[in-house]
């Protein structure tokens, strides 16, 4: 199955204290003969590699089911190339989650840690929204979403128009008239489709939107959209509802979308760095991103593509800190050394629903250190409070609903 938002936020909140959080992603190759057998050695070598870097620690038994597992799995995966798969596990928290994704990944890998290791699916899911798909004529409407490369048909709107009768009357006048009707009919049935989506737009089934029709059908629909509809609109492609392929119809989605994402992104990179030079809604650097991010400023999350920083963790309270200190500033507990700041960041911001996308080739960017954040707010005070654990971030969330959540979490 696809994975959710909510799931992955869920396995962002996971933490285990032996250090047996299990994650695997496979990536399908080209097979190089009918044997298929390329993976499944790729996959018994990775995990040789995580049991010794286990036992040089004296946690081997710890994660031992779940590797032994990944390598009974790994005889059902074969290389087509069809989908890729991650998997989630800790054999001490009774944890077992399989998910099919797009074959997008930077390859197959095993992570053990004290986290659930979700780069992979950050560098894949970027700023992907909720994504919705209209296909409109003049009496039909099919809509879609779009997630993780699955095109999934959810409803199939159809309105009979009327038929004109044999002969135009006198004059013309009946023949008109019922060209009045039809159009009459199909603008109703175009104001039912703008209410529908707006109706999804409201309820959270998508956050944009794409539309699909003939150029002839485009304003007689767009006039009927509310503003905000109109707002999430990404873009259009040419269709015809009854004839268009699926694999056609998720083509020029997915084009559309990355289009977006690459202009929003280098408008996001140059309003950042623009407001950080003038010390407004800006910050660059790991240590200024660090803080922003604990103290709940961050609305959007840069990285560079290739961003690798060390940092230190708090055993206590989960404070980062890019100085490299033995015991944590906040609490006073004993630190513990993050190989990748880039991952071990990727629960904070998953958890409090921060957009975030990684930046490519982007000289301006690598000269202010290959991280920034774009700012809802600067906080008047210098203290650095610690991020709450993911128990209390839970237990916090429950107490308020729906979007006030997430403010209660910080």
């Amino acid at each position: 199955m696809s994975i959710t938002r909510e799931q992955i936020r869920e396995l962002a909140e996971f933490q285990d204290a032996k250090s047996c959080a299990v994650s695997f992603y496979f990536q399908p190759a080209t097979p190089r003969n009918k044997a298929h057998k390329e993976d499944a050695i790729l996959i018994k070598d990775l995990v040789r590699e995580a049991q010794r870097g286990l036992e040089s620690k004296g946690q081997k038994d710890f994660s031992r089911a779940d590797l032994e597992r990944i390598v009974r799995l790994s005889s059902d995966l074969r290389s087509n190339g069809t989908h890729g798969k991650a998997v989630f596990a800790c054999a001490a928290q009774n944890l077992w989650r399989e998910y099919d994704l797009p074959p997008q990944l930077p390859g197959t890998q095993i992570f053990v840690d004290r986290h659930f290791h979700l780069k992979p699916l950050a560098h894949l899911l970027g700023a992907f929204p909720r994504l919705g798909v209209a296909l409109v004529d003049r009496h039909r409407a099919r809509l879609f979403d779009l997630r993780l490369g699955t095109l999934t048909e959810r409803e199939d709107l159809f309105h009979t128009l009327s038929r004109r009768g044999r002969s135009d009357g006198f004059a013309g006048y009946d023949g008109g008239h019922a060209q009045r009707r039809v159009e009459d009919e199909a603008r109703h049935h175009f104001k039912n489709v703008a209410e529908v989506l707006k109706e999804w737009l409201e309820k959270g089934m998508f956050e944009k939107w794409i539309l699909g029709c003939q150029e002839v059908h485009r304003p007689l629909l767009e006039q009927q959209l509310h503003p905000y509809v109109k707002q999430a609109l990404l873009g259009r492609f040419h269709a015809d509802p009854g004839r268009i392929a699926p694999e056609e119809i998720k083509a020029n989605a997915e084009r559309i979308v990355k289009d977006w994402q690459s202009q929003r992104c280098r408008e996001l990179v140059s309003q950042t760095l623009n407001q950080a030079r003038g010390h407004a809604r800006g910050v660059t650097g790991l240590r200024r991103v660090l803080r922003a991010l604990e103290m709940g400023e961050v609305q959007t999350l840069l990285i560079g593509e290739n961003f690798f920083a060390h940092a230190v963790e708090c055993s206590g309270c989960g404070h980062l800190d890019a100085h490299l200190v033995s015991f944590c500033p906040a609490c006073g507990r004993a630190t513990h050394e993050v190989v990748d700041v880039g991952e071990a960041i990727l629960p904070w911001v998953i958890r409090r629903d921060i957009e975030m996308f990684y930046v490519k080739d982007d000289p301006e960017f690598d000269k202010v250190g290959n991280i920034a954040a774009l700012l809802r707010f600067r906080s008047d005070t210098s203290n650095v409070q610690p991020i709450a654990s993911p128990v209390e971030n839970s237990s916090a969330r429950a107490a308020y609903p729906g979007q006030l959540r997430r403010f209660a979490s910080r």
